[in-house]
């Protein structure tokens, strides 16, 4: 009986181990991208598959995080580079999984003021409170860029270029994963660089 017992025992910790590995899995680069369904800040519920068919970025972003900063209000590098790609027909979403109350968890109204004054330009800004999106996608840190192709196929997960910093100044000599990757997909060429290692603030999640 004792045996009995302690195979079962050793089952169910396997199990509950592969449970866990599954959940907590990074998503693949050449893989289809997890599906999500979301309700942006305006009350528009949106679906990644239902934009099969156009390229999507997904940037997690805290408006807060001194990264995010130096990306947006002290240079205008990631709106521009938003205002390239979404002139292209990409589709940008922003998602915060920061937790309630954390830095950064803007309401709409705070939301609405940030983009207007850094210029941001995306399809929709979500509020992944509860996290389940942000670890869906292992999204570690703000910004932490992905982008999905026509097919649904996620082709880059990474940050937003190569030089980790929150320095403004880094940014002319820094190489733009994503404006890079957007432009060799226009040119039917596949990504030269499709992984990186993303820097900035940690994501705010609740646990």
């Amino acid at each position: 009986m004792k045996i009995k017992s302690l195979v079962s025992s050793l089952v169910a910790v396997v199990l509950a181990t592969t449970v866990i590995a599954t959940v907590t899995a990074s998503p693949v680069v050449g893989q289809p991208a997890p599906d999500f369904t979301l309700t942006d800040i305006n009350g528009v519920t949106h679906t990644l598959s239902s934009f099969q068919g156009r390229t999507v970025v997904l940037e997690w972003v805290n408006p807060e995080c001194p990264f995010v900063v130096k990306h947006y209000d002290k240079s205008g590098n990631i709106p521009a580079t938003q205002k390239a790609a979404r002139d292209q027909g990409v589709v940008w979403l922003l998602i915060n999984s920061g937790h309630p109350g954390a830095q950064g968890d803007f309401d709409k109204a705070k939301v609405d003021a940030w983009m207007v004054r850094t210029g941001a330009s995306a399809d929709a800004y979500f509020r992944d409170q509860d996290g389940k999106i942000g670890k869906l996608y292992d999204a570690r840190t703000t910004p932490h860029m992905y982008i999905i192709d026509a097919t649904g196929t996620l082709v880059y997960a990474g940050g937003i270029d190569d030089i980790r910093s929150s320095n403004p100044a880094d940014i002319a000599k820094a190489t733009n994963y994503v404006t890079v990757g957007l432009a060799e997909m226009s040119a039917g060429k596949a990504i030269s660089t499709n992984t990186s290692r993303p820097y900035g603030c940690s994501v705010k999640y609740s646990n």
